[in-house]
């Protein structure tokens, strides 16, 4: 009986064993296009852009001439999530990915970089630092144009170690839409804005 059923799972999984990832790397230009999503036009031609190539390995798709970075959609995760930055965060951003990679959790990463940043190994921007977010469902996507209908607008400006005392900003919101502080007093405290449409 032991071996009849073993040999069932055997044949159920045998089909699954010889299948390849159905994950598609997109052509680079079209990476580029959607990365550049929630950015308004005059910013696009100049920001630095990071994708993916064919093994599915992030890597710069294209150098920067404006001070920002674009985050082309991880194409591994379910939905479709571009976002762009100012340039002055990429350490710390590029450290979070680092980490990511390494397997380290979400929990393991904040301390890391909480760490990093109070030893001074990593640095933060001194002022207010903008982090622009688009994002919506795979169904609602064309990966031969680039967009994206019925996408949703996010806003984040970072700055490190704001508190709802130093800002006037509450800790949550309380109408939709309306900014608040989140992580106050921390590393990456940052200004929530949004999402809209």
């Amino acid at each position: 009986m032991k071996s009849l059923l073993v040999s069932c799972l055997l044949l159920m999984a045998a089909p699954m064993m010889g299948q390849k990832s159905t994950t598609q790397i997109l052509h680079r230009d079209i990476q580029i296009k959607t990365a550049l999503l929630p950015l308004s036009e005059d910013n696009k031609e100049g920001a630095m852009v990071y994708g993916y190539d064919a093994e599915g390995k992030m890597t710069v798709l294209r150098k920067g001439t404006n001070n920002l970075v674009c985050i082309a959609d991880n194409p591994m995760k379910d939905g479709v999530s571009v976002s762009c930055y100012f340039s002055q965060l990429d350490p710390f951003m590029a450290r979070g990915r680092e980490l990511s990679a390494q397997g380290k959790t979400v929990a393991e990463i904040r301390e890391i970089r909480g760490n990093e940043i109070a030893s001074g190994a990593l640095k933060m921007p001194g002022e207010p630092s903008m982090l622009y977010v688009y994002y919506g469902k795979s169904e609602d996507y064309d990966p031969k144009t680039g967009s994206l209908e019925n996408g949703k607008f996010r806003y984040v400006i970072y700055t490190p170690f704001a508190t709802v005392e130093s800002t006037g900003l509450p800790a949550k919101p309380h109408a939709p839409g309306m900014p608040w502080l989140m992580d106050p007093g921390t590393h990456r405290a940052h200004i929530m804005v949004g999402p809209f449409n």
